[in-house]
């Protein structure tokens, strides 16, 4: 009978973290959020860290199961793995990333499991997890529940403290909902918890209304080309010459505005392949007084190292190289030994370099561009370090290898968030979409189909000026969440000191 109740609890478990993805993009459920980690926070009360661990566990793998299953796409139909060993790995990915996010909550049995304590420790937790895993073994930084809050009053606190603040509040109310069910709550911890949740959700309505960044003053035309090109071709060689032709025949009529953008590896090639190309698409561009700013592969020689880079063209010059990689899809951990043993580990461009750090902004028309590439638009911090300069945020992907899987538009969220937090106006071009023009307060102004070959014409409005999150980043909240919790653990340790000296006390006095 208790095996039963006990498998119950985890199956429990298991599907709240299923369903957790379902508060995201595409679906934007967001109390269901509230819901699940209440779930959670319910059971970790008076546990054991063994204990602990196994139930976050059994949580976070229904959570990545469900809400990145899109990698099975990735591995299955672009790596040419049959579909069971794609399933087992797709499965053993997801556990490894449940761990990485039950690691934190170990701290949940060190901490005092009084309501007080219990209500500003696990929100607190619940951060860290995320944090943890934005930069362990290079970051998986998805399904952060903070980006339940793109569409709600409560994203206005994202120009002060970024998704994690949010999260933090999505936590906290969380574990509010979870004290609640406990027969021996703190009636007064949770009344001041249930105020605090009113007054953040309020304030955000007001933080809202404020101006955080300017206009620059200007209205700068941009094209955003989306060429669809099929994934399994794009790499081939006799498929080249066929979609150089596509992207200038689709360039073609819209040369004159103040700016071109070719989604991320729009050239299957480096520039010293298609070079004769490259000079022509920068004459057309320089008679046209055209920026044309387009993702390829490039090459230095000196170093012999190969980057992911978008290359300025025509009426504006330089290159951003990448600095966020991604495992497996743009470089081999200990290749030496992977690489030749599965076709995964031999995909098309997966032996990039890292980008140096602290590179020049792109400059076009006097606006300085700061340029994320894929995977590296999730990283709040990273985003938020290049947007101080700039007026303009643009990010290029190939989200081509998700297929018709719901990450693409959970990638189009995040990047939302990153022009929440900054303030600052983003053009998100892609292979196959979702491809957009996002104004400073995160909303979708233009956007085209999915899996179409297609233009977006629009404006895009510069802005200059910093937010609070633009400066400081996440570390604020990243700093607050493990003083409470260094400090909780501290005052259980005293507590527990205190009970022994005094249970001491009273040993001797019986003994004399």
């Amino acid at each position: 009978m208790m095996r039963l109740a006990r498998g119950q609890k985890f199956l429990a478990l298991f599907a709240s973290g299923s369903l957790l993805p379902l508060s995201l993009a595409p679906f934007y459920y967001w109390p269901i959020a509230i819901l699940c980690i209440a779930v959670l926070f319910r059971t970790l009360q008076y546990q054991t860290v063994e204990q602990a661990l196994v139930k976050s566990a059994v949580f976070g793998f229904g959570m990545f199961f469900a809400g990145v299953s899109w990698v099975y796409v990735s591995i299955h139909d672009h790596g040419f793995i049959p579909a069971p060993l794609a399933l087992i790995a797709t499965t053993l990915f997801c556990l490894f990333i449940a761990l990485l996010f039950a690691l934190p909550f170990a701290l949940s049995a060190l901490i005092p499991q009084r309501s007080g304590s219990w209500l500003i420790g696990l929100p607190a937790i619940w951060v860290l997890s995320e944090w943890f895993r934005s930069w362990i073994l290079t970051g998986f930084p998805w399904l952060y529940s903070g980006y339940i809050h793109t569409e709600t009053w409560l994203n206005g606190w994202a120009p002060i403290g970024g998704v994690l603040w949010l999260s933090f509040i999505t936590a906290l109310a969380a574990a509010t909902l979870s004290q609640l069910t406990q027969p021996h709550r703190n009636q007064r911890s949770v009344k001041v918890a249930f105020l605090a949740i009113t007054l953040t959700v309020v304030s955000g309505y007001f933080l809202q209304q404020i101006r955080w960044t300017e206009p620059t003053g200007k209205n700068l035309s941009v094209v955003l080309v989306q060429p669809n090109i099929d994934q399994n071709k794009k790499w081939t060689h006799s498929e080249r010459q066929g979609i150089l032709q596509q992207l200038q025949a689709q360039t073609q009529p819209h040369w004159g505005a103040d700016m071109i953008i070719w989604p991320e590896a729009a050239i299957p090639a480096t520039p010293q392949y298609v070079s004769n190309f490259l000079v022509e698409v920068d004459r057309q561009a320089k008679v046209n007084q055209t920026a044309l700013l387009t993702g390829i592969p490039t090459y230095d020689a000196g170093s012999q190292s190969y980057f992911n880079s978008v290359l300025a063209l025509g009426a504006t010059q330089g290159q951003y190289d990448k600095t966020r990689l991604v495992p497996f899809g743009e470089y081999v951990p200990i290749q030496s030994l992977l690489r030749g043993m599965i076709k995964f580990f031999d995909l098309p461009m997966s032996s990039f370099s890292l980008g140096a750090a602290n590179q020049p902004l792109l400059n076009v028309a006097g606006e300085k561009i700061a340029t994320a590439i894929c995977y590296e638009i999730v990283y709040p911090n990273l985003v938020a370090s290049m947007a101080r300069d700039a007026t303009v945020i643009l990010t290029v992907s190939n989200d081509a290898w998700f297929g018709r899987s719901i990450a693409p538009r959970q990638h189009m969220q995040m990047a939302r968030m990153r022009a929440l937090e900054n303030a600052k106006p983003m053009m998100r071009s892609t292979s196959n979409g979702v491809t957009a023009l996002v104004n400073y307060r995160g909303v979708i102004t233009a956007r085209i189909e999915q899996f179409t070959a297609t233009e977006l014409s629009g404006h895009i409005a510069p802005r200059t000026g910093q937010t609070i999150f633009s400066q400081t980043g996440s570390w604020p909240t990243v700093i607050m969440c493990l003083l409470l919790c260094g400090g909780l653990i501290i005052r259980k340790q005293i507590s527990t000191l205190f009970q022994k000296e005094a249970q001491k006390e009273v040993q001797d006095e019986h003994s004399n």
